[in-house]
């Protein structure tokens, strides 16, 4: 028997506004803040791949052609082509998801991105939640998920978490006549891409989604993909429009699963671990006033609870920094922000921002 402290179904969107993003932060008095709002990779794209997406423009009086694009993505995962559907981003497979898949009882794990459960609203579908806890650490426990739902989503590493639940965990959800939708759009930052399951074919009913937005700053581009059974793919591609990736976004695509790309994200990937593991130091430094960091945090963002968060981002923003408010995720509350992991020096200065902001909203 599911409690209503974990599961329980929503017809409305609730008190938390799932459309809000991080940047919006950003956006008209926030163009000039300094950024750990946005969940993109610093200092991206990289000059090599903007030389691609130029090299791209002298092909824009022809219909985009998808074919070299999407072989490439497969022979990336080690799949065949009817096993990948490009995307304008995985945004637009969420839509699709939620348009053509005919799920009666959708289940979203939840603190996640709210894009996905927006989607199926959308589409006239009833939602219904799994809420993990933070005396839990906000891992998942399978067994919260019920087992009528057919269609289950789950990020990994989850946003705003920064939770990554194991690939094994995350299989305990899959069951004939289920959809089980992975949302792996973090994953390329996890070292060694470990827990992933992208080019994994023998777990029924499962839906990968991958994005090319945040490892390589393309978020303005959109591109990325779905990987699934072919039939689950077809019935994607149905729903959507002609041309749905522009020729410039399958340009980067291509490039972005090439040897070279690989190479780099995985370097880069070491990085962030790097640079989080600096961020969380610091923050660990606030625990006496308070501030808790939710561990081990395995993406490329930390999430944070602490008291006046509302004031400390407000004072933060004073300050020259925009930081991502956590109340819009359903499972919490005002209390947590969400920080984007950045350099060293970026890390040093925001932390010493923080001070200044914790000690302003105590007063």
């Amino acid at each position: 028997m599911h409690t209503d402290t974990h599961m329980h179904t929503e017809h409305e969107g609730g008190p938390h506004d799932l459309r809000h993003h991080g940047d919006a932060e950003v956006r008209d008095d926030g163009a000039a803040l300094c950024d750990l709002a946005v969940n993109v990779r610093a200092d991206t794209p990289p000059a090599w791949l903007r030389e691609v997406i130029a090299g791209s423009l002298d092909g824009l009086a022809a219909y985009p052609d998808g074919r070299a694009a999407r072989a490439a993505v497969a022979a990336r995962h080690g799949l065949t082509a009817e096993r990948v559907l490009l995307t304008a981003g995985a945004a637009e497979a969420f839509v699709l998801l939620a348009r053509a898949l005919k799920a009666r009882r959708p289940v979203v794990v939840h603190p996640q991105f709210t894009e996905p459960e927006a989607a199926l609203r959308a589409a006239g579908h009833a939602v219904g939640r799994v809420l993990l806890r933070q005396a839990d650490g906000f891992r998942l426990d399978p067994a919260l998920v019920p087992e009528d739902a057919d269609l289950v989503l789950i990020g990994n590493p989850t946003n705003p978490t920064s939770v990554l639940h194991p690939a094994a965990s995350i299989t305990e959800l899959a069951r004939p006549g289920r959809t089980l939708v992975v949302d792996e759009a973090f994953m390329d930052a996890v070292p060694g891409e470990r827990e992933a399951l992208a080019g994994r074919t023998d777990v029924p009913g499962l839906v990968v989604l991958r994005s090319l937005t945040k490892t390589w700053g393309l978020a303005g581009l959109r591109i990325g993909y779905v990987l699934a059974e072919p039939g689950t793919i077809a019935e994607l591609e149905r729903a959507q429009p002609l041309w749905p990736v522009s020729t410039p976004a399958l340009a980067a695509a291509e490039a972005c699963v090439s040897p070279r790309a690989l190479a780099e994200a995985a370097h880069a990937a070491h990085r962030v671990a790097a640079d989080r593991a600096h961020l969380v130091a610091g923050l660990r430094e606030f625990g006496p006033d308070g501030l808790h960091v939710v561990e081990p945090a395995e993406g490329p963002f930390v999430l944070v609870r602490l008291a006046r968060a509302a004031a400390v981002r407000r004072h933060l923003r004073d300050l020259g920094f925009a930081v991502r408010r956590g109340d819009t995720f359903p499972g919490l509350d005002g209390k947590w922000l969400r920080l984007a992991v950045r350099d060293r020096a970026t890390v040093n200065r925001f932390v010493q921002a923080l001070d200044r902001a914790v000690t302003l909203a105590g007063r």
